[in-house]
């Protein structure tokens, strides 16, 4: 008698992150959700923003609300993994380790992709709070020693919570490069730690986007000419992208080079009644927008100019004026970035070292097949090892160097490759860290 075959069951899957978000983690979630759907049911329990940032009680308790529906789910499913930004569940480390641990403790079986890797044993950040007082910022060093302790707490007892997490069910920690990896596995002892870099698009699809994308699709730039070099930075404005770095560089290069910014102000950073964002003005400034000599005197020092003989001179745009090569061009939804990393001739990354572990631009840029020119931080000479000689290094804040490299031919022509680690092995990886529970339980 022929026995009936048996169709394995699909792996009902849980993701928990943003999603409906203009961030690099709901982004992440939104390429994720397309790479796993083919091999498991994947749902996506979107956190909501609103009610887990609010600081007013009410919204809180709504909010814990929120996560608690979330929770009640979970039993549903055969795996669960949160995209783990912590500052996505709360503004505090109380109500961060509350909500995690609602979640953990109805997740059937979970695995954590940590956006950001806290370190044990931090304690106070004197250098940052030296720094700060250097520059008479006194509130600023009183916040790097308060935010050092903070960090160092939440971590213990993050990694608490996961380590009794682990001793009563399946847990499996994902991080995005191999330091972060060796810190759980090595340092903080945890059993089942994999590695892959943030991957967003295939060779193929990259290929797809560069077929269609054009400079006319961007307003802003269609009164450029044909030859003009575009210079493309990404993400949203704060001071650790250092993008100033861009406009420093962009004094050095030939009229022909244009510098374009992706993004805008986070929409956390929005004050009321803030006439402008402070990082933006400092932007501005740097690239002497719309200023005139005097008002770049009155900020540098007049010297020994005479004003009155020269009120006329001094009235005058500014000769080292940028405005005209720098292009603010806004925020873009996923494929709207696609598209602008396409057009650009070089992505700049002059970001700053804040202890960062991952970027999703600089991975949608090397998905894209750019020419990709970053800063030496240690997260992006992290990802440099997944893909050497594919990113083009310069010293943080260096902008000489920066401007030497756009003005560099660049090593090889990247578009149309496929890079080792890509959207396929991301999605082998997921498949194969939460297929085993799910066979285990369909069995039972």
């Amino acid at each position: 008698m022929d026995l009936p075959q048996i169709t394995p069951r699909r792996t009902r899957l849980a993701i928990i992150s943003t999603f409906d978000e203009l961030c690099g983690i709901a982004g992440y979630t939104r390429a994720l959700e397309k790479q796993l759907s083919p091999h498991m049911d994947v749902t996506v329990f979107d956190l909501d923003q609103f009610l887990l940032r609010s600081p007013h009680r009410r919204v809180r308790q709504q909010a814990d609300r929120h996560i608690q529906e979330i929770a009640r789910a979970l039993p549903a499913f055969d795996f669960v993994n949160i995209q783990l930004e912590y500052g996505t569940l709360g503004l505090t480390a109380e109500r961060i380790l509350r909500r995690l641990g609602w979640l953990l403790d109805a997740a059937p079986a979970v695995s954590i992709t940590f956006h950001t890797m806290l370190e044990v044993n931090t304690g106070l950040r004197w250098g940052d709070a030296g720094a700060a007082l250097m520059r008479l910022r006194p509130h600023r060093a009183a916040a790097a020693l308060v935010g050092g302790l903070r960090d160092d707490l939440l971590a213990r007892r993050a990694y608490a919570l996961l380590r009794r997490t682990e001793r009563r069910k399946t847990l499996r920690l994902i991080a995005h490069n191999r330091r972060d990896a060796r810190l759980l596995r090595e340092v903080l002892g945890f059993g089942d730690v994999s590695h892959h870099p943030l991957s967003f698009v295939s060779a193929s699809e990259s290929e797809t986007v560069r077929a269609v994308a054009r400079r006319h699709d961007f307003p802003q730039l269609r009164h450029l000419p044909a030859d003009a070099k575009l210079i493309g930075t990404f993400g949203f404005l704060s001071p650790y992208k250092g993008f100033e770095t861009a406009v420093r560089a962009l004094r050095l290069l030939p009229p022909d080079h244009h510098l374009l910014v992706f993004g805008g102000v986070h929409p956390q950073a929005i004050k009321r009644y803030a006439t402008i964002d402070p990082y933006l003005d400092q932007i501005l400034r740097e690239g002497r927008v719309g200023r005139s000599v005097l008002d770049v005197l009155r900020e540098e020092g007049a010297g020994g100019l005479r004003l009155e003989a020269d009120a006329a001179r001094v009235m005058e745009t500014h000769p080292g004026d940028l405005g005209p090569r720098i292009h603010f061009m806004g925020v873009l939804d996923d494929a709207g970035f696609a598209r602008a990393m396409a057009i650009c001739d070089t992505v700049v990354m002059p970001y700053l070292e804040v202890g960062q572990t991952s970027s999703g631009a600089i991975a949608l840029a090397l998905n894209m097949g750019c020419r990709v020119v970053a800063s030496r931080t240690r997260a992006f000479l992290q990802l440099a090892r997944y893909f050497p000689d594919e990113i083009e290094f310069f010293d943080i804040g260096n902008y000489a160097e920066l401007a030497q490299r756009v003005m560099a031919e660049p090593a090889r022509d990247r578009r149309g490759v496929e890079m080792p680690f890509n959207t396929r092995t991301n999605a082998e990886m997921y498949v194969r860290l939460h297929a085993a529970p799910a066979a285990a339980r369909a069995v039972r």
